[in-house]
């Protein structure tokens, strides 16, 4: 197969060609500063509160609950830093998990460091916080629990509704990192009792740089970029337009298509996860086998090391991610699969395959194949799967 093909969407997607031609004409006609007082300019501000009523529409929230920022990571930060500021005379303890993205949890260690207390929940083995676990790390002094949707990287759901309900039944804000889950799975946020929702443009087939944080009314947040009077007060900071649009044009696309689209995906997912560990022994899926984002699949291969899976099959023409990730030299396994019981050797051989509307059949059963190929070379070329292979056969 000579084209790419594309299986890491949940580090990016392909902005779609509707949203791209809704964007040009803010670039190069519709250009004004929505904050300008002239006509031409103000327009800008009709068009911008016509995005927010869109995503507004798919969470089940008012227009006004909306507030853009430049994507999931300034969300999250906001979320919490500005939670922690305001609630503080309240009390200083958060709760989050283990398998948190980085801008939740690195954003509480630096609130660790300014004086807040943060409860970090383990999960079961499928990556899903116990309900038991989080009332019992409740204290009288927290003032926000924060967790993730669904997770980026083994794409498990967690249990959002119920951690809603035990959230208001205390009296404690609730905050969700959606990144990965909006546009993916059906979200509404009075039914799940969310006081505050992460997203960004980019994971829905929309731009780069753009992305919202729904905050509830009467959630007494305070601004978190200061220099202008822009969303309500709350984000200064010149709008950017074109961005807004192409993340509210994603949003309605993402919405009208969501249930085909997502079958299609749950269908070839649920094909390739199949193959995959009928077809490679040693192999373990990563998440749960269920509650899963309908477009992820994470493997681990025992006996190999996911960097050179990656880059073999890099060389196939196939864009994956792996649990791993190489930082200053030294290879350290994903957090969530260590979170999740994973021993280091195994979670230093996994792959994360995430699909998107347009990845076919005969694309998956290409990767499958070539999966097949490294993972037995590369357990070849393995001093321990030779002594696993030797041990057994005695």
């Amino acid at each position: 197969m000579n084209k790419v093909i594309y299986l890491d969407n949940a580090a990016t997607t392909k902005v779609a060609r509707e949203v791209v031609e809704a964007m040009i004409p803010y670039f190069t006609e519709n250009y004004g500063n929505p904050s300008s007082v002239y006509s031409f300019a103000s327009k800008n501000k009709e068009t911008i509160t016509k995005q927010r009523e869109i995503i507004a529409d798919a969470l089940g929230a008012k227009a006004n609950e909306i507030y853009f920022t430049a994507g999931g990571s300034e969300s999250d930060n906001w979320a919490l830093k500005a939670t922690a500021e305001a609630y503080k005379d309240k009390g200083n303890h958060i709760i989050t998990t283990k398998i948190e993205h980085h801008a939740i949890l690195h954003t509480a260690e630096y609130l660790e460091k300014n004086g807040f207390e943060v409860t970090y929940l383990d999960v079961d083995e499928n990556g899903r916080v116990r309900l038991e676990d989080l009332k019992a790390a409740i204290r009288p002094t927290t003032i926000l629990i924060s967790v993730m949707f669904a997770n980026n990287e083994i794409g498990t759901i967690e249990p959002i509704k119920e951690i809603g309900a035990i959230a208001k039944e205390h009296g404690i804000l609730f905050h969700t990192d959606a990144v990965q889950a909006f546009g993916q799975v059906p979200i509404n946020v009075d039914e799940c009792n969310i006081d505050m929702l992460s997203a960004s443009g980019h994971k829905l087939n929309g731009p780069k740089g753009i992305g919202f944080l729904y905050i509830r009314k009467g959630v007494k947040i305070r601004s978190f970029v200061h220099g202008g009077g822009q969303e309500r007060k709350r984000r200064a900071g010149t709008e950017n337009v074109p961005g807004i649009v192409g993340i509210g044009t994603a949003a309605a696309r993402a919405a009208r298509t969501m249930e085909e689209r997502t079958s299609k995906e749950a269908k070839l997912r649920d094909y390739l996860i199949r193959r995959v560990l009928e077809e490679v022994p040693y192999t373990k899926l990563n998440g749960h086998p269920e509650k899963r984002l309908p477009n992820n699949a994470n493997f681990s291969f025992r006996f190999i090391e996911g960097e050179s899976l990656l880059i073999m099959l890099d060389m196939k023409g196939i864009c994956a991610s792996s649990g791993s990730a190489c930082t200053s030299g030294s290879l350290d396994p994903s957090h969530v699969l260590l979170a999740i019981g994973l021993p280091h050797e195994i979670a230093h051989g996994s792959l994360r395959l995430t699909l998107s509307e347009e990845t076919t059949k005969e694309e998956i059963d290409y990767v499958v194949e070539s999966i097949k190929e490294i993972v037995t070379k590369l357990r070849n070329m393995s001093p321990l799967y030779e002594d696993f292979v030797k041990k057994n056969k005695k």
